[in-house]
């Protein structure tokens, strides 16, 4: 008899617990406030930079926590610049980043792995250029005008990416800087 009413105990906890699994809250990014720049040495003329436009993402936060448990952030490859038409054009051809075949960027977190209370790293996979690569940044949050800003930095090799370029290729480094200042709303 006592069994019984142990087991009846048991299973009466075991129905009455919270669920463990934390809720989550999904929250859009800002794509005016977001932007991801890029830096790559060129022999001619010392660095090229650039920016690439923030088309949407989604970052979801467990509990009150700052750092997300996922993250998922979409580019706009038609839209990448340097600021010199010469040079945009050049990297939106089919020599590079092939922006009429491939017009959209993706990044999708795997793992994030928090360094401390404002800083985190982030493990995912991008697609760039066609071609889906595992990736890693690092994120700090910062406080800017009352908004969290992620800060990320990262970097690429573009040729594990499929671009070899032109006749030009060796003038142009191979790795290229990124940095992401991500707002939500």
């Amino acid at each position: 008899m006592h069994a019984r009413i142990v087991i009846a105990l048991c299973a009466g906890l075991i129905v009455a617990q919270p669920n463990l699994a934390a809720a989550t809250t999904d929250r859009a990014v800002d794509t005016a406030a977001s932007k991801v720049g890029f830096s790559i040495s060129h022999v001619f003329v010392e660095r090229v930079n650039g920016t690439v436009p923030v088309a949407s993402g989604t970052a979801s936060f467990a509990s009150d926590s700052p750092i997300p448990a996922s993250v998922t952030v979409m580019l706009d490859a038609t839209k990448v610049s340097t600021g010199d038409p010469d040079q945009t054009g050049c990297i939106q051809s089919p020599d590079y980043f092939d922006v009429k075949k491939f017009p959209v960027w993706s990044f999708t977190s795997v793992k994030i792995t928090p360094k401390g209370a404002t800083s985190f790293s982030i493990d995912g996979t991008l697609t760039l250029h066609g071609v889906a690569q595992p990736e890693h940044f690092d994120v700090t949050i910062q406080n800017a005008g009352g908004h969290q800003v992620y800060h990320a930095v990262g970097q690429i090799d573009r040729h594990v990416f499929g671009m070899k370029g032109s006749r030009l290729d060796p003038a142009i480094g191979g790795i290229a800087d990124i940095t992401m200042d991500v707002v939500l709303k």
